[in-house]
C-alpha cells in the first residue's frame, strides 16, 4: 500500500543537522508517509546517521549517490523514488513543526489541487530563532501569497521551499531543472504557478536555518549565469502571458546580471528590448545610467539620486507610469 505523503530530503555535509531535521519529520502528528533522503555523496558523516535512522524506521528510504551530481539532480531522484499521493520537501538543516503535515493535508482534502506553503521562522545554526521570517527577509509580506501568483513569483522568488506540499501527480513533467546550479527552485515553483493555485498558511509550520556563507559571496559568477538562463526561460514560457511592465522588469534583471558579468556588449541589447516594450519604464534610463557612466561619477551619482527620487513619488501615487 503506497503511502500519503513522500517527503524528499536532499543532504550534502549537514551532519551537525540533518538529524534535527529526520526527528522533525519522524515526529509529524500524521504519520503515513515514506522519508526519502537522497544523499549526494557527503563527506561527513550524514551517510552514517540516514543509514543509522533508516535501520530503525522502515518507513525512510535511503539513496546514496557515489558522486555529487547537484541539487537538481537529487530532489529529482528523489521525486523518481516516491510512492505517494502527496509530495513535500524539506532541506537536510531544516526543521518542521510537529502539525505540519496534519494542517497542510486538511487544506488539500478540500482543494486537493492546491500548492500547499507556510510562513517560516528564521533560525541560527544553533536553532535559535532570530527574530524574523521566512516572508520577512524575502520582503514579501505585502505581497500576495495565494491563488494565481505566477506574476507575483515571476518578479523574484518567495516560496519556502521545505513547507511546501502538493498532488504528485500534478506534477506532470515539471521536475528541477539540472542545467540550473542554484535557481532551480526558482523555475519549479514558477512552473507550478502556471499550472496551480498556490495557498499560504500564516503561521509558521517549518524553521528555516541560517548558517555558514552566503552562496551568492561564494560564486556569485555561477549565481549571474543562473539568473540570464532563467530570466530568459520565463519571457520565453510567459512573455505572451504577462504584462508589458513585468517584461520590461525581466529584461532589465537579465541585463542587469550582464553588466555584473562584465558583458556590457550584450547588457546593452536590452535598452532598446525594454523602451520598445514599455517606453514609460524606468528602467531603460537606470541600465542607460548603468552602461554609461562609471560606477563612483558625480553625473552616476547625481542620476541615481534622481531615480530615487522618482521612485519614491510613484510609490506615493504622485507619478502614474
Amino acid at each position: 500500500m503506497c503511502p500519503t505523503v513522500s517527503v524528499i530530503m536532499p543532504s550534502y555535509n549537514h551532519s551537525k543537522f540533518i538529524e534535527e531535521a529526520i526527528q522533525s519529520v519522524l515526529n509529524q502528528t500524521f504519520d503515513d508517509f515514506e522519508l526519502i533522503i537522497i544523499d549526494d555523496s557527503s563527506s561527513d558523516n550524514s551517510q552514517e546517521i540516514i543509514q543509522k535512522f533508516a535501520e530503525n524506521d522502515s518507513r525512510i528510504k535511503p539513496i546514496f549517490h557515489k558522486k555529487n551530481k547537484g541539487i537538481a539532480r537529487t530532489l529529482n531522484d528523489g521525486l523518481r523514488a516516491s510512492r505517494g499521493e502527496f509530495v513535500s520537501f524539506i532541506a537536510s538543516d531544516d526543521v518542521w513543526v510537529p502539525n505540519k503535515l496534519e494542517v497542510q493535508l486538511e487544506i488539500l482534502t478540500r482543494n486537493e489541487d492546491l500548492v500547499v506553503w507556510s510562513e517560516g521562522e528564521i533560525i541560527d545554526g544553533n536553532g535559535n530563532p532570530v527574530g524574523q521570517t521566512f516572508t520577512e527577509m524575502h520582503n514579501a509580506i505585502n505581497r500576495k501569497k495565494s491563488g494565481w501568483i505566477l506574476e507575483e513569483l515571476l518578479k523574484g522568488n518567495f516560496i519556502f521551499g521545505s513547507s511546501m506540499i502538493l498532488k504528485r501527480k500534478n506534477l506532470g513533467e515539471i521536475r528541477f531543472d539540472e542545467n540550473l546550479k542554484y535557481l532551480n527552485d526558482y523555475k519549479f515553483v514558477v512552473d507550478l504557478a502556471r499550472k496551480y493555485e498556490y495557498h499560504f498558511i500564516k503561521n509558521p509550520l517549518a524553521k528555516y536555518r541560517i548558517h555558514g556563507r552566503n552562496t551568492i559571496l561564494s560564486d556569485k559568477k555561477g549565481w549571474l549565469l543562473d539568473t540570464v538562463r532563467v530570466n530568459e526561460y520565463f519571457l520565453e514560457q510567459y512573455g505572451n502571458r504577462i504584462s508589458r511592465k513585468l517584461r520590461a522588469t525581466l529584461y532589465y534583471k537579465i541585463a542587469s546580471a550582464y553588466i555584473q558579468l562584465g558583458n556590457k556588449k550584450t547588457a546593452k541589447q536590452y535598452l532598446y528590448k525594454i523602451f520598445s516594450t514599455r517606453p514609460t519604464s524606468p528602467y531603460w534610463g537606470r541600465l542607460l545610467v548603468r552602461l554609461y557612466t562609471k560606477e563612483d561619477s558625480f553625473t552616476r551619482k547625481v542620476l541615481r539620486k534622481w531615480y530615487l527620487s522618482i521612485k519614491q513619488n510613484i510609490s506615493r501615487g504622485g507619478i502614474k507610469w
